[in-house]
């Protein structure tokens, strides 16, 4: 077990493990000790897991390493910072969120590695205080005096000269002051609602007696948080402009302190089977319900006495040991709105406009370019244009009579929604399968579902219990007497705006056995009931039979179990074996200890694992086969793709899904194969191969669990830079991204073959 780190002193420290002398590297060494994510034997101790919650919060840290990256640019860096704390929040309102209930309900369950909730609360605690620390000691002592250095500010009100305070009182009287209600807290007033991550000040109010009593005030939502100041790239926190002008609201009163404060809520919802009539009203009702759930995290201003926190987690019913005193700013992902102002080239990436593939550069329609073979798109790289180009086009095309589309998260003004309701005005068949219980993300699928239900689309919720993650497309187009079906594969959400951030593959195809599986998995979703649904999950009834696809939750986990124990017997046979797996997230128990037997049987096994990673490479006689990296970089790394050796036939699959329980069992994903030879050549060989080859923003995991970032060698290979080379080589410059994707049709007329090297950044 890991030694407990005492705090009496430094000696004490120095018994436990080696430390440098300077107090920079003192204070990393702590840190990296801590993060270490120590295997535990499984709850039946048969193989060595790592705890899922720490290896999240593990990565988390590799994402603010990147905010903590000389070679980064400037800005870049701030906004990474940011990520990592809304990932935080999300982790706490989700993971802690669902722990912490299991906890308080007394549940001595141990999870997979062999821990009870609250033995993992404890170690969540300890960790995710180290992270905050360090994220804090990182925006004040690096990140603040580079961007002071660049000329970008962010003071407090009473740091201001006069000119700029009065713009400050301006804006306060006009665009804030009028929403701001004070609530006080005494025997008259009950103690206020305190809204989930809402920014709340304190005021501590004296009167000419010297009578201290509180009032509250919720920053309203709807402001900015950071306030610009004219003509520069000066901003001041909304908190600090209203903690120095809400004297104004308690004429006689003296405001002693002003203290920031929030809460963090158990956020996640949870619709049970038997009590649901409407999947649509239950979501709705939940989401109401969400808001005022238990609190499982109070951060406050480190300024706080100790009245104020006995009174705040007293009211709240918050545990001492989930309170968090900042030494800093509240609510650090609001600092991604700085990043999206300043507008200084020099602090960025170099801009990178995706482009399209050649074979899409065509005057051809899409439909007669992927009637001659199988369309790969690596996104960001190649453009999401092509997709919304797809829908748009089956919209508009007569001899198209039928569209079936999976949706589960999508953007305001989305194209593709919006050419699915033009494709329904038009009399065309259009069903949109709306996932509902996409996290906080559900009240924004209710507007716009309804709003396609206007519009004649056939709108359905899915099955409750299991939510429909696969994304894809198919288009019935009537080709002489025959009709014939389109396919559109993906596993980023169909949303024009989060596509330029995630990498993902995308398959354009008319392959008959995928379109038939395609429309059987639609057909599954919106025709089939919970009870007939589980039986066939359930493996108790008629079994449906597929061609192309691996549909979870009805094979995926058997699937994969299968794959590997192909691998196993081809290396007991002496034959080519092999695994090269691409992921979110490896959880799963039953397939780590399947791949910990592939190891042992001599397959070489490479995991690119974004995120979580439960298994424990590297040991021997047990994992000395397998290597686990993990990419971090400018975009957020979600395909996933599987190799298999194959006694030397190659096969490729991409999927929608994670190795995860929830994406075996509680979820619909669709894994498809990739046949055409010169799409599996580019995955294996390019794709997967340069990623595999990173040594600038790939990270190994140890066996102790610490990831270390690879050294860079000669060649230096930073596999996302690698593939905008790649695409500015090989694919057709298109316009500005936000112009051609509301006319993605229009570069036809200007297609014109890319020349062997391109010079233009852009």
């Amino acid at each position: 077990m890991e030694p407990e780190l005492k705090e009496s002193g430094s000696a004490s420290l120095r018994d436990h493990v080696s430390l440098p002398d300077t107090p920079g590297d003192l204070e990393r060494a702590i840190l990296e000790k801590a993060s270490k994510l120590l295997p535990i034997p499984s709850a039946d101790g048969s193989i060595p897991l790592f705890n899922r919650e720490y290896s999240w919060i593990g990565f988390n840290r590799r994402v603010l390493s990147e905010a903590d990256d000389a070679t980064v640019p400037l800005l870049e860096r701030l906004k990474f910072l940011s990520i990592c704390a809304s990932n935080l929040d999300e982790f706490f309102m989700v993971r802690v969120g669902g722990i912490h209930a299991l906890a308080t309900a007394g549940i001595v369950e141990r999870s997979s590695d062999g821990l009870t909730p609250k033995q993992q609360l404890k170690g969540i605690r300890e960790r995710t205080r180290k992270l905050m620390l360090e994220m804090h000691s990182i925006f004040a002592d690096r990140i603040v005096p580079e961007l002071l250095q660049a000329g970008v500010r962010i003071d407090g009100f009473g740091d201001l000269n006069k000119k700029d305070q009065a713009f400050l009182r301006e804006y306060y009287d006009q665009n804030v002051a009028p929403i701001l209600t004070p609530l006080a807290f005494d025997p008259g007033h009950p103690f206020p609602f305190l809204a989930n991550l809402a920014l709340n000040i304190a005021l501590i109010l004296e009167s000419e007696r010297g009578d201290e009593h509180v009032v509250f005030l919720k920053v309203p939502p709807l402001v900015p948080r950071f306030v610009r100041l004219p003509e520069s790239n000066r901003f001041v926190a909304i908190g600090s402009i209203i903690g120095a002008q809400a004297g104004r609201f308690f004429p006689g009163l003296r405001i002693k302190r002003v203290v920031p404060f929030r809460v963090i809520r158990n956020a996640d919802i949870a619709v049970r089977e038997d009590e649901v009539q409407d999947l649509l009203q239950s979501v709705e009702s939940e989401i109401r319900r969400r808001d005022k759930r238990e609190i499982v995290r109070l951060e406050i201003d480190g300024t706080a006495d100790e009245s104020l926190i006995k009174l705040l987690t007293k009211a709240t019913h918050t545990l001492d040991e989930d309170v968090f005193r900042s030494p800093g700013m509240l609510k650090m992902g609001d600092l991604i709105q700085i990043y999206a102002a300043v507008g200084l080239p020099a602090l960025r990436e170099q801009p990178f406009n995706p482009r399209i593939p050649v074979q899409l550069a065509s005057t051809d329609d899409i439909f007669s370019i992927i009637s001659k073979g199988d369309i790969l798109l690596h996104r960001p790289y190649d453009s999401f244009t092509a997709v919304v180009e797809f829908v748009q086009s089956a919209a508009e095309d007569p001899d198209v009579v039928a569209i079936k589309q999976t949706l589960y998260r999508t953007d305001e003004g989305s194209p593709i929604v919006e050419a699915l309701a033009a494709a329904a005005l038009r009399g065309k068949q259009v069903t949109a399968v709306v996932e509902l219980q996409a996290r906080f993300d559900e009240m924004k699928n209710i507007v716009w579902a309804r709003r396609l239900e206007e519009a004649g689309v056939q709108v359905v919720y899915g099955l409750v219990g299991v939510k429909t993650h696969c994304k894809l497309c198919i288009v019935i187009r009537r080709e002489g007497t025959q009709l014939a079906r389109y396919v559109h594969l993906s596993l980023v959400n169909y949303n024009s705006k989060t596509v330029r951030i995630y990498t993902d593959i995308d398959l354009f195809t008319r392959d008959e056995g995928i379109g038939e599986d395609a429309s059987q998995a639609l057909n599954l979703i919106t025709g089939f009931s919970i009870s007939s649904a589980q039986e066939i999950f359930e493996h108790s009834g008629p079994q449906l039979e597929w061609r192309r696809l691996v549909v979870s939750p009805l094979d995926y986990h058997a699937w994969t179990l299968r794959m590997i124990d192909r691998e196993i017997e081809n290396a007991k046979k002496g034959l080519n074996s092999g695994i090269v797996a691409k992921m979110n997230a490896l959880v799963d128990p039953a397939v780590i200890r399947r791949l910990y037997d592939a190891s042992a049987a001599g397959v070489k096994i490479d995991l690119i694992v974004r995120g979580i990673c439960c298994l424990q490479p590297g040991v021997p006689k047990l994992s000395e086969n397998i290597r686990v990296v993990s990419i971090v970089d400018r975009f957020l790394e979600h395909s996933r793709i599987f190799l298999f050796r194959n006694a030397g036939a190659s096969e490729v699959f991409v999927s929608s899904g994670d190795w995860m329980p929830r994406n075996y069992f509680r979820r619909f994903e669709a894994t498809y194969p990739i046949l055409a030879e010169p799409l599996k050549q580019r995955i294996e060989t390019q794709i997967l191969a340069i990623a595999l080859q990173d040594n600038v923003k790939a990270w190994r995991l140890q066996p102790d669990g610490v990831y270390k970032r690879r050294v860079a060698a000669v060649p230096v290979v930073r596999s996302q830079e690698r593939f905008i080379e790649i695409a500015r080589s090989e694919a057709v410059r298109l316009g500005p991204y936000e112009e051609i994707i509301r006319k993605p049709g229009s570069f036809r007329r200007k297609a014109k073959k890319p020349k062997k090297r391109e010079k233009s950044k852009s």
